[in-house]
């Protein structure tokens, strides 16, 4: 399965015409963004180590009072905030940057900035003061247990301003990313990761860490949000605090915003109909949250690099209507992001126990967690294309200024996800809900992929399709490859012992992840995924250019 390699004197795609949309280099964004991300992601890994040591799972109520506190204010926050709001906004900034300069771009965004602060903050107060009745909804098995139910509710209420907070963080992100700056707003989720763990430290019992992370929360929204202002003023954006306006610009943002918010809401009604059913069993909540990190980690690192990246460009070539350079993108998107998700997808389910027990057991986290989360993150892990592909396709939409196709597709994935979830959950468990999210989601792309190609929006070129199925082949046969490791663990670390120091399971996953990681680029190489002349031209910036077209897979 290989492919005559192309000249190393031609780019890998053919040059666009001298009018068709310039645009920055993608590639070369998204892996911006995704080096600082890896580095928050794995100080997330850190952190969740940490809680999940001090906090266990299914023995103690802290841990699945502490994931419930913090997953409430960010299920608004990745609805209105990053979802929604972001989504009509960043390509209106980049328009208005491009056509009326950056001095009516700054009152629309500070405009914007007062109207999402404002309604967060309201929505926060509320919150407070319903608390002890909203509780009954978001996690109605908690009920049965008094003393979690009610450290629910108070670490809820420690955590709920953090959703202003990451609001207004979100929003200046969308600035500084239409202005093709992404180190501040992947770098600032560190400031997270280092206060939680900083917070649980000193913790001396489950309960006083889930009291210490909480109020770590507060600290790093704040720190998160002052941070992205900094980086605004220090860019030239000039977006200051005012009292809210609700001019026709900013109606017309909330027109859009709308449909993208119900769209937005599709993975996290999922997430949130998901934690009522599994609240009623100690643990899951937290085998779910140990879960997320792991099937979320390539979501956040390609799905959502490539797809902050790509909206702007998607943006500038919808208004100049040039379609050459819009299938170009997303060309060039789906390609890189399936090369970079796909051998997650085949680790997560082929060594998921592997993962699992030699990472998470210890401290608190019992055998028993390590088993049930396991089997949750299998149906995950194949469903990880699918979550990384929706963050593209959605953006061919939100360039657009068309937020109500995806609202649409949005509604069919959250009906789907509820009754599977609902169905399987009753037949095998808490593995049940990471199915029911896997199988939704392969239908919202699908049905995006369709309409997109239906309304001759975008159609995959012949040259993409090719590497899709040669990236394919290579991510099997790495999955294959981690499956015999897995088979063959014992001897593995009983190998290791001599000189693991009593973290033989430990060292041979790490051992396992570092062999695979290294032979996968071997095999994408062969299998001709990717050449190494397409690497470089990706990545390659062009002297004296602030941007470069991007590169084409369709060989034209």
């Amino acid at each position: 399965m290989t492919e005559t390699p192309i000249p190393v004197t031609e780019p890998p795609m053919a040059a666009p015409k001298r009018n068709s949309v310039k645009t920055g280099g993608l590639i070369r964004s998204s892996a911006i963004y995704s080096g600082f991300t890896l580095i928050s992601r794995i100080m997330g890994f850190v952190r969740d180590l940490m809680v999940t040591a001090y906090m266990g799972a299914s023995a103690t109520i802290a841990a699945d009072a502490f994931n419930t506190a913090f997953a409430f204010p960010n299920l608004f926050r990745r609805i209105f905030a990053e979802g929604a709001f972001a989504a009509a906004f960043v390509p209106a900034y980049a328009r208005s940057l491009e056509k009326d300069g950056e001095e009516v771009a700054d009152v629309l965004a500070a405009d914007a900035m007062a109207v999402l602060a404002t309604a967060t903050v309201a929505l926060t107060i509320v919150a407070e003061f319903a608390m002890p009745w909203l509780m009954y909804i978001i996690a109605p098995g908690f009920a049965s247990n008094p003393a979690k139910f009610h450290l629910a509710i108070v670490l809820t209420m420690i955590t709920m301003p953090y959703l202003p907070c990451m609001a207004i963080y979100a929003h200046l992100s969308g600035v500084l990313n239409a202005r093709n700056r992404f180190i501040l707003s992947a770098s600032a989720p560190i400031l997270l990761n280092l206060w939680t763990v900083m917070a649980v430290l000193p913790a001396r019992s489950p309960v006083q860490a889930a009291e210490a992370a909480s109020v770590g929360v507060i600290l790093a929204g704040i720190s998160q949000a002052a941070l992205l202002w900094w980086g605004c003023k220090r860019s030239g954006a000039h977006v200051g605090f005012r009292w809210p306006r609700l001019t026709p610009d900013i109606r017309k943002l909330i027109m859009l915003a709308v449909p993208g918010a119900i769209a937005a809401s599709a993975t996290q009604i999922n997430i949130f109909v998901s934690g009522i059913l599994v609240s009623h069993v100690n643990g899951a909540r937290t085998w779910l949250a140990v879960c997320d990190r792991l099937y979320q980690l390539p979501q956040g690192l390609v799905g959502v690099a490539i797809g902050v990246a790509l909206l702007p460009q998607l943006s500038r070539a919808a208004g100049a209507d040039d379609r050459q350079a819009t299938r170009a993108a997303m060309d060039q998107a789906i390609v890189f992001a399936l090369a970079l998700c796909l051998p997650a997808a085949a680790a997560l389910t082929s060594i998921p126990f592997f993962l699992i027990d030699a990472l998470y057991r210890r401290g608190e986290f019992t055998i028993g967690d390590a088993h049930q989360t396991a089997s949750a993150l299998l149906q995950y892990g194949w469903g990880v294309p699918a979550f990384v592909l929706a963050q593209i396709f959605n953006r061919a939409f939100f360039a657009r200024q068309d937020t109500k196709t995806p609202m649409r597709v949005g509604l069919v994935t959250v009906a789907v996800n509820i009754a599977l979830g609902v169905t399987l959950f009753r037949l095998i468990g808490v593995a049940g809900i990471a199915a029911a999210t896997a199988t939704a989601w392969w239908l919202n792309v699908g049905m995006m992929a369709y309409r997109l190609h239906r309304s001759g929006q975008y159609t995959p070129s012949p040259r993409a399709i090719s590497k899709i199925i040669r990236i394919v082949a290579a991510s099997v046969t790495m999955g294959a490859l981690l499956g015999l490791a897995s088979h063959y663990r014992g001897p593995i670390q009983h190998l290791l012992a001599p000189v693991a120091f009593h973290h033989a399971k430990e060292l041979a996953i790490l051992l396992v992840c570092a062999t695979a990681g290294g032979a996968y680029p071997l095999l994408l190489f062969a299998f001709g995924g990717l050449t190494m002349t397409e690497l470089k031209f990706a990545f390659r910036r062009r002297r004296g250019a602030k941007a470069q077209p991007v590169e084409d897979l369709s060989g034209a």
